[in-house]
């Protein structure tokens, strides 16, 4: 219909001024008109040329005072000649009418707020809001100063009207000719193709965009870190094992069997198959009497270590079980200086919230040689984060039942302004180390943080469930940047 209407008056007309009356006079969406016009013109039956008007709506609150009446007519016609009480009036009227009502009335000098009555000091008021309301609903014009005071009482609101003025293209005809879009093999049997009209190929017009694979943003800084142990000579560690003992996981890293990291309020702990049956029994026997007597200049912790427990299976809750494994496999053999380093996923029965999960990933680097200091861990430390863009760094002394000394990291954060803790770090014990086989004069120096948290404050990312678990937003994956992390 509206096709018809546009291609009809064009055969008799030279063109039409404005898309918009030419919808009114005939009683046709302009919505209508306008999508008609874009696809005549694409074709080329039609030339079309942008026409936009600035012009005045009502709002919502507008829309209903051309019904009900502007509050402060609605107030003035609920006081009755002889006055009200303030508290009857507001309970005739809506709170919102009533609180414009009684400052527009006030204002207008209609109404007396006394202290015992609410009275008009007038007989008779007409309502101009609702005339101007309607004079815009109906699209006619009105003056500057009405249309002030309406925008202030957040009445109208500015739109930009658009449409189209329209003459006859290169391609017109009254009536749009079917064109082909494929050449069939009817056709070319039928012969018919000679005179058939086919549509004209866009070369330039863009395709469908190709779906690939993407990369979620913890597996990129992921990489990033990879690249940047490997510059600096470390070799990976192998965490394919999700699933360990409580020995590896606690016992060989001098922590006592009463620790609270070892209840199952902070671990996972497996119930098929509960416990293991593969330990070196020369090393338990070791681990054992470093626990409960001490040795190589330690105390131990004086209490009676139960092998049950250190059978225990549980999902590991840090990759420091998979250093203890390989410092032991180290020294079984003569010794040889090693930088060892792994990123993977550990476990830990925590409460989930915006910064917290029972699942994540631990990055863990060490260096094992002999001779080390505090001094060889702070160097490696900073050479390491300033690779990551972090070149400010500060050290807390901490505690750790398996590193003595021990530092919290914590790196000045441009973006927040503050210091912000970053890692963990120290130096093996030899209660850790010693009862492992390796020579006394060797040390092991290492740190570790998540990766979680670097690549929400690289990404802009504030809750950690929108990074990692069921609830991330596909979208991000496909949508997040490249990382370089300061290289």
């Amino acid at each position: 219909m509206a096709e018809d209407a546009i291609l009809g008056y064009l055969e008799k007309n030279d063109h039409i001024s404005d898309s918009g009356e030419f919808a009114a006079e005939r009683r046709i969406d302009h919505n209508e008109i306008v999508n008609v016009i874009k696809s005549l013109h694409g074709f080329k039956y039609v030339d079309a040329q942008d026409i936009k008007r600035e012009m005045w709506v009502l709002t919502d609150e507008g829309n209903a005072y051309t019904a009900t009446g502007s509050p402060e007519v609605q107030l003035f016609l609920a006081i009755p000649p002889e006055g009200i009480p303030k508290e009857e009036l507001q309970k005739k009227l809506d709170p919102s009418v009533f609180k414009i009502g009684c400052a527009q009335a006030a204002k207008n000098k209609w109404v007396e707020m006394g202290k015992q009555l609410v009275t008009r000091k007038i007989q008779h008021v007409d309502d101009k809001v609702k005339d101007l309301l309607l004079r815009i609903q109906e699209g006619q014009a009105i003056n500057q100063d009405d249309i002030k005071a309406l925008k202030a009482r957040k009445l109208i609101v500015p739109q930009t009207w658009k449409g189209y003025s329209v003459k006859k293209g290169p391609n017109y005809a009254p009536k749009r000719k079917k064109v082909a879009t494929d050449l069939t093999r009817e056709n070319l049997q039928r012969g018919d193709w000679k005179e058939i009209e086919f549509k004209e190929y866009n070369f330039t017009a863009k395709g469908l965009p190709t779906e690939g694979g993407h990369l979620h943003p913890l597996l990129k800084v992921r990489q990033q870190l990879k690249d940047i142990f490997r510059q600096m000579g470390f070799e990976e560690m192998p965490t394919n094992n999700y699933v360990e003992s409580s020995f590896w996981n606690f016992d060989v890293l001098f922590q006592p069997q009463q620790h609270p990291a070892r209840d199952s309020h902070d671990t996972f702990f497996l119930q098929a198959p509960s416990t293991t049956k593969e330990l070196p029994e020369d090393y338990v026997q070791r681990v054992k009497q470093i626990h409960e007597s001490g040795g190589y200049q330690s105390r131990g912790y004086g209490y009676d270590w139960k092998r049950e427990e250190a059978d225990k299976n549980l999902l590991r809750t840090h990759t420091t079980a998979v250093s203890s494994r390989m410092l032991y496999l180290l020294a079984q053999k003569p010794f040889a200086p090693k930088k060892y380093y792994s990123i993977d996923r550990v476990f830990r029965n925590e409460a989930v919230d915006r910064t917290h999960l029972a699942e994540f990933h631990q990055i863990e680097g060490l260096v094992c040689d002999r001779g080390l200091t505090l001094g060889d861990l702070l160097g490696v430390l900073h050479e390491f984060f300033a690779r990551l863009g972090m070149s400010k760094l500060r050290f807390k002394p901490a505690y750790n039942p398996y590193t003595e000394p021990s530092m919290e990291i914590f790196s000045y954060h441009e973006g927040f302004g503050k210091w912000v803790e970053v890692g963990n770090s120290g130096m093996f014990r030899p209660e850790m180390l010693l009862p492992m086989g390796l020579p006394e004069d060797v040390r092991v120096i290492a740190w570790g943080l998540s990766l979680e948290r670097p690549t929400m404050i690289l990404y802009g990312i504030d809750n950690i469930r929108d990074l990692f678990g069921h609830k991330v937003d596909l979208g991000l994956i496909k949508r997040n940047p490249i990382c370089r992390l300061g290289l």
